[in-house]
């Protein structure tokens, strides 16, 4: 059975592991592991950075992602943000993403701190747009568009 948990440091080292994967997967880049791990660490060292989750099975991590936080002056309340979702290849089309999602979706709705859930998703992964729609999230309203130094 898939159970789904805050993230600690124990688990750094296999989520730096898993968005290597995701980005030589997705993107066909190799990104350096000592950066990587650290980048992650710092998450768990300033948790204004953010929090991750992981779906675990049977004591295996099987898959991650983190939430970022994001101001909303409109509506005076916080919007998580997923980011950097990874489900092990042996474990996807089991819905682990929906109950990951169903997770943190559970604890915006029971804090009143927080209006939503927002993510970002690239436009040709149709498969992961099927399945944030099957949730009901809603991928109308807006388009990301982005700067990145050094890129």
């Amino acid at each position: 059975m898939i159970v789904v948990r805050k993230g600690t440091l124990d688990d750094a080292e296999i989520i730096s592991d898993f968005q290597i994967a995701m980005a030589l997967e997705t993107e066909s880049l190799t990104l350096d592991k000592s950066t990587v791990l650290k980048g992650v660490k710092a998450v768990f060292e300033l948790p204004a950075k953010g929090q991750y989750f992981v779906a675990v099975d049977k004591n295996k991590v099987v898959g991650s992602l983190m939430i970022t936080y994001e101001w909303s002056d409109w509506r005076n309340q916080w919007v998580w943000w997923i980011q950097s979702v990874y489900i092990l290849p042996a474990f996807r089309g089991k819905k682990i993403f929906s109950r990951m999602y169903n997770h943190i979706k559970t604890l915006v709705i029971n804090n009143d701190d927080v209006s939503g859930i927002r993510l970002y998703v690239d436009l040709t992964n149709s498969n992961a747009r099927k399945v944030y729609q099957s949730l009901g999230m809603n991928g109308e309203h807006y388009q990301l568009f982005e700067w990145m130094k050094g890129e």
